[in-house]
């Protein structure tokens, strides 16, 4: 079986999860199956990078740059000598020299007093370009040939946004070029999160980029399988901290992923999942530190059990944005000058509801984003298009999500009944046309109890019949 694996930062946080790892594909590669592996960087780096990096341009002078450069190197060397001890001296020397021209970016960075788009994704690839190395070494250490690309060198060509670009399609007679015939005889390791444009500039895929790499990747050498490892058994019926008994699922859609990760479940972004669902490769969710768990699944059609709604999910970080007004009525390009008004901030909408009137067009953003759009709409009210815009941070947004639901009659009465019944007032309704999934909008301390209504209502804790 030909397998594209990919272990998040968590599944790589130090030695001995670097050991486990190495376990799992010596394992398969025993067993005489093709294998290639996409890696994140440790936990919390890239993190650490961009908080430095965004901080830099205004500081009044770079004294955090070496501390973090120290830390970094510790933390990789010392994950370095457990994983792969025969391999210090080599390794450690590609390691200092990375971590050498991460240095020199983040003074210049300071020097100049700029972050670029392109110097930014520049910085943050290096998590992985001081994590892949070690576990290129680690998988040499148990006599298993492995080489290390960065993700333009395996292939990975991308537009030119930086921080999240978008794979091209010539990438899959690139990649398939390049790894395809090594897995015959070893095991590639690729850095995810990472690609490049036509003139070789890094690019960064923006967020959950190593599982979009994965994907990517996947596509590219025509995977039987691609594997998602993380540090949870699978995709779960709801968030296991607001629903205790939250249930592993067996198999879901592509769809109902895509639904999933939109608002805000952990699973993979619904970019990431585009390239493997292109080519109708099935993926898998296995958890790196319980790996004879099942996992989940997740194919075209998914599983069809005997209930229409298969999980539930919230964002709790948005608002919502009222703009009303009599104006608008029969008004042509309302619309458009709203969106087009967002769209130059790179405001992302997240959900949209219109009155029957044409009064009144509600809209969910990130909170993050809020100011920035109530400052884009307001000359709507300035040139008086519209009476007002207001807006109210004290909500979330809640996804009922199952392929089930399209063309099962009752689906929106029984969630919004059990949600009268619980005395959850719901303020704003939006339903895709997959209906796959129904998403509504409550207060904010409503949200946690309207999961559990609507968990408990559709019997999500019981085992499919």
């Amino acid at each position: 079986m030909k397998l594209l694996m990919k272990f998040g930062g968590t599944s790589v946080a130090d030695a001995q999860c670097i050991k486990r790892v190495v376990d799992i594909l010596e394992k398969h590669h025993k067993a005489g199956d093709e294998v290639a592996v996409v890696v994140s960087a440790q936990r919390g780096v890239t993190d650490q990078l961009i908080a430095l990096a965004e901080k830099l341009p205004t500081a009044q002078n770079c004294s955090e740059v070496a501390p973090l450069i120290t830390a970094l190197r510790q933390r990789h060397m010392t994950t370095l000598e457990g994983a792969a001890p025969d391999y210090v001296k080599e390794v450690g020397a590609v390691i200092e020299k990375r971590l050498a021209s991460l240095q020199h970016i983040l003074s210049a960075i300071h020097n100049l007093r700029e972050l670029t788009p392109r110097s930014k994704d520049y910085v943050i690839s290096f998590g992985e370009r001081l994590l892949a190395p070690i576990v290129g070494a680690a998988l040499r250490q148990r006599g298993i040939p492995s080489t290390v690309f960065d993700g333009c060198e395996a292939g990975i060509l991308t537009t030119p946004q930086h921080g999240e670009a978008t794979a091209l399609c010539e990438s899959d007679e690139r990649i398939k070029k390049k790894i395809e015939p090594l897995l015959k005889k070893e095991i590639p390791v690729i850095m995810g999160f990472m690609g490049c444009t036509e003139s070789g500039i890094i690019t960064t895929l923006g967020r959950s980029g190593s599982d979009y790499s994965a994907s990517i990747v996947g596509a590219g050498i025509d995977a039987d399988e691609i594997w998602i490892w993380t540090d949870v058994d699978g995709i779960m019926t709801s968030d296991p901290r607001v629903i205790n008994d939250a249930r592993v699922l067996k198999s879901v859609s592509y769809i109902e992923v895509m639904e999933l990760s939109y608002f805000g479940a952990k699973v993979m972004h619904p970019r990431s999942i585009d390239p493997a669902m292109r080519k109708n490769i099935l993926v898998r969710v296995k958890n790196t530190f319980n790996p004879d768990a099942p996992g989940t699944m997740i194919v075209r059609n998914g599983y069809r059990d005997s209930r229409v709604v298969k999980a539930l999910t919230y964002i709790d970080k948005v608002a919502s944005i009222n703009i009303n007004g009599a104006q608008m009525i029969g008004r042509p390009g309302v619309a458009k000058m709203i969106f087009s008004a967002l769209a130059d901030k790179e405001v992302n909408v997240m959900m949209i509801t219109q009155g029957s009137s044409e009064a009144n067009i509600s809209l969910i953003v990130d909170e993050s984003h809020l100011q920035t759009a109530v400052d884009a709409l307001a000359f709507l009210v300035k040139d008086g298009i519209v009476r007002e815009v207001t807006h109210n941070k004290d909500v979330c947004a809640v996804a009922v999500v199952g392929a089930g639901m399209a063309g099962a009659a009752g689906s929106g009465g029984r969630i919004f009944s059990a949600l009268g019944h619980a005395g959850v007032n719901v303020m704003m309704i939006s339903q895709g046309s997959s209906e796959a999934s129904i998403s509504f909008v409550v207060r904010q301390e409503d949200g946690p109890r309207a999961v559990r209504v609507l968990h408990d209502e559709f019997h999500l804790s019981e085992e499919s019949e």
